[in-house]
């Protein structure tokens, strides 16, 4: 989701509801302590040199239990941000505490923000070896395998 995506929805919502992967809920009490934009320039290991540039936020709780962000106060930290760091629309990113700080895309069901999975890759598989992946064949009641085939 990317940060204008995330202004629309705050826009339209009255409570606002984060969810983990699991489908577990964020605290109500969590605070969004920070966001920003993060800048990161790499190389991969196949020798190329990339840049990544993601809108940050990090979601934070403790024992404030008296404490609800609204969506318009989140808005009003975005305009904030915007205004005072100049962000760009890109991809947003979201820490979360768990046994150590996790990383997050961010989705959207209608009601509530969802955090969801991330995961590592190699950038430049045709430059380490790695073959690419397989098309996989769905076979039918009808279809035999045969020798040469192509289908095992």
């Amino acid at each position: 989701m990317k940060l204008s995506e995330i202004k629309t929805h705050l826009a339209n919502l009255n409570e606002l509801e984060f969810h983990l992967p699991d489908g577990s809920a964020v605290p109500a009490h969590f605070h969004v302590t920070e966001v920003g934009q993060i800048s990161k320039r790499f190389i991969d290991c196949g020798g190329t040199v990339r840049k990544e540039e993601v809108i940050n936020f990090q979601l934070w709780e403790d024992g404030d239990f008296d404490h609800r962000l609204g969506a318009s106060k989140l808005l009003s930290i975005i305009s904030l941000s915007e205004r005072l760091l100049n962000l760009e629309d890109h991809e947003i990113e979201v820490e979360y505490q768990g046994v150590t700080i996790g990383k997050y895309g961010l989705d959207f069901d209608g009601k509530s923000f969802i955090l969801t999975n991330t995961m590592t890759d190699c950038l430049a598989k045709d430059q380490c070896g790695i073959p690419p992946e397989k098309a996989k064949i769905r076979l039918g009641a009808n279809q035999a395998c045969t020798p040469g085939g192509g289908c095992c």
